[in-house]
């Protein structure tokens, strides 16, 4: 049910006003009269408010989402139920969502993607701390304020409906999701991490990664199909930025960021580097697919193999050194120091032996990966040898070598054969040749990922493999304005024309403008909605008229402009003045209960009421206190009353007895604030 503005909750949170509506509740601003500050609400839709198993765990996890407290998160004042309705009271943060922030900038730049991401994940990390998992890790969710400070919101909501089907209405959900909550298999810290990294994505791209008709397609995505690099839709994405953007979305939940203060330490070195390479090196080795090496060829596999075996001796005392450094709490070449109390990351001590003992794997592997990489190498050496010398000793240099009659001699940095022959035109020939060959490879137009990359980039991606670009338009629904819908050929070579068919959009359908000068600001966007346009930007000014009142439209009503498009606006503030009584007085409440009463307490309660446009109002002055019957009450109050009325009563209440005990007649003047 929706809540009126005026309505009070518990005699204590008075709704002012309709913040927005979601999928699974409904937002309002309220105001707190006992510690007198502005709240939110979040109120559960009706037809979750019925099922009491997911009541049940709402109220239980918003209780344990209340006791956290840090900068990044949206804090959580109260879980209440009362009678049929069911809402939190948090933090009211005046701002924008990250969501509606990057649909207002296109795309961040690198370092405010950096920052803002680095929030985020400080409030992550401090819920995963108190073992909180939020699942529903996305923009919707991150509210930025007016000093650029991001928040999460919605923990507990969100952990309550993790177990929820995959719907209809998990659209704004679905496009971040890890795999495994995809496949409705457990999910932890790791899985918010994901999530995050789809939100990166999002910040620098200004598109999320998987698209498609319906939330189970885009599940499926997330699953079966390899995650897009940032820099193929912007090449502006630092090297270092992209790489962490492919850790956080590894398919694998191990092969991500184990935990959110890693991720925080990369972020920031990738802040202070943008081409950092040891980063990069990281993440590629942990994004290498597993191969099976050698399975071409028996020869190869052969001396990999005792490579392999013949370095098991080095591995094991290499691993042994290096667990004995850990032990003794020695410094790693990256920094970190391991103590039995855990590991110290930017100054900060957290984890356990548990985290040690991690951390210990982790190097462990990158030193088999190292290993790995050295045996390789020194098999290919090997085979390039054996082969070199067995073509020699077939004779088939012997043309080559028989005017000269000088011996061939095999250099260790090139691999290749070095000959005082005279035939240095051969070589010149072999030279161009190769480059004639270079210049003719055929480009795959597939492999570069234009479909749905913006037109200056595609262009730019083009202009830089030598290809000539060919621009031509048409209207289309699915692909966004200025965005690539299709292109021909799929292959060229240096020189060719590519024809790049860029979206224009749908094609325009002209709605008449209504005229919402005088209106509320949500009866306007109600209108605007029915015919498919919407409110735009919002000034405010002082005025006359009540405030959250439309006072101009940029656009002229009965004019038409195509569906779709904003309307700015000027809405008043309300005046510079407002109407103010006064109250001074002292109650003695014995002599309505006799000098015998000391005894009897009650509870007393003060309110104001007014006549406004034929509706009676009531404002709670004074919220229902217990005290006793021999009290002398003071009645001391300024009041402010609704704009322009003049006239109002001030009762005190005997909430005991039901009875008003005394009336105030109340005379409003207009005063300046």
């Amino acid at each position: 049910m929706m809540l009126k503005i005026g309505q009070y909750l518990q005699n204590r949170y008075e709704i002012l006003s309709l913040i927005g509506t979601g999928g699974m509740s409904e937002v309002y601003q309220a105001k707190c009269h006992v510690l007198n500050r502005l709240v939110a609400i979040k109120l559960l839709k009706e037809e979750y408010s019925t099922d009491a198993n997911f009541v049940s765990r709402f109220k239980m996890e918003a209780q344990s989402a209340a006791g956290l407290s840090h900068p990044n998160i949206v804090s959580i004042y109260d879980v209440v139920d009362e009678d049929s309705l069911h809402y939190i009271v948090m933090e009211l943060i005046e701002g924008v969502t990250l969501k509606n922030y990057i649909r207002n900038k296109g795309r961040l730049e690198n370092r405010e993607a950096i920052g803002i991401a680095i929030q985020v994940a400080q409030g992550i990390a401090a819920a995963h701390d108190q073992h909180i998992v939020h699942r529903d890790i996305k923009p919707q969710n991150m509210i930025i304020n007016k000093d650029g400070k991001v928040k999460v919101a919605d923990f507990g909501i969100a952990r309550a409906v993790s177990s929820q089907t995959i719907n209809g209405n998990a659209v704004g959900s679905v496009h971040y999701i890890s795999p495994e909550q995809a496949r409705g298999e457990y999910s932890d810290a790791r899985s918010d991490i994901y999530s995050l990294g789809i939100t990166i994505f999002e910040m620098v791209t200004g598109n999320t990664p998987f698209e498609g008709e319906t939330p189970v397609q885009i599940a499926l995505a997330h699953l079966q199909q390899p995650m897009p690099h940032a820099e193929s839709l912007n090449p502006e994405v630092s090297s270092a930025l992209s790489r962490i953007i492919s850790r956080c979305t590894q398919k694998m939940p191990e092969n991500r960021y184990q935990d959110c203060y890693d991720l925080i330490s990369e972020l920031r070195r990738a802040l202070v580097d943008p081409e950092d390479e040891q980063l990069n090196r990281q993440a590629e080795s942990d994004d290498a697919p597993t191969q099976v090496r050698g399975a071409e060829s028996d020869g190869p596999t052969i001396i990999l193999d005792r490579i392999a075996d013949s370095s098991d001796a080095l591995k094991r005392k290499n691993t042994k050194s290096a667990e004995e450094k850990e032990a003794a709490g020695a410094p790693e070449k990256n920094g970190r120091t391991n103590t039995a109390n855990g590991k110290q990351k930017n100054g900060v001590s957290r984890g356990n032996a548990h985290e040690g003992n991690r951390h210990k794997r982790r190097e462990t592997a990158s030193l088999d990966k190292m290993l790995n990489a050295i045996g390789v190498a020194a098999a290919i050496i090997i085979v390039i040898i054996i082969i070199v010398i067995g073509v020699k000793l077939s004779g088939l240099f012997n043309d080559s070598f028989s005017d000269s009659g000088k011996s061939t001699e095999i250099t260790a940095e090139s691999g290749t054969d070095e000959s005082t022959s005279e035939s240095e035109s051969g070589s010149t020939d072999a030279e161009s040749g190769a480059q004639e060959s270079s210049a003719g490879e055929t480009i795959r137009l597939d492999s570069l990922n234009l479909v749905g990359m913006t037109l200056d980039n595609a262009k730019q991606i083009l202009s830089d493999k030598k290809l000539e670009v060919k621009i031509e338009e048409e209207n289309n629904t699915e692909v966004e304005k200025g965005k690539i819908i299709r292109f021909s050929p799929t292959e060229a070579e240096e020189g060719d024309t590519i024809t790049l068919i860029s979206s224009l959009g749908p094609e325009k359908v002209m709605v008449p403008v209504p005229n919402i000068t005088g209106m509320s600001v949500e009866n306007a966007r109600v209108v605007l909605d029915t015919i498919g346009l919407s409110l735009g930007m919002e000034t405010r000014t002082k005025d006359d008229a009540p405030a959250g009142t439309i006072l101009s439209q940029s656009a002229e009503p009965q004019s038409e402009i195509a569906k779709g498009s904003t309307i700015d606006y000027v809405v008043s503030e309300g005046k510079d003045t407002h109407f103010v009584a006064a109250v001074n007085d002292t109650l003695s409440l014995q002599d309505y209960f006799g000098p015998s009463s000391g005894n009897t307490e009650l509870k007393i309660s003060i309110v104001m009421k007014q006549v406004v446009d034929g509706e009676n109002h009531t404002k709670v002055v004074m919220d229902p206190t217990t005290i006793m019957a021999n009290t002398a009450l003071p009645v001391h109050y300024s009041i402010e009353g609704a704009d322009g009325i003049r006239r109002g009563t001030l009762q005190v209440l005997d909430l005991t007895n039901d009875r008003v005990l005394k009336t105030y007649n109340l005379t409003f003047v207009e005063v300046a604030r």
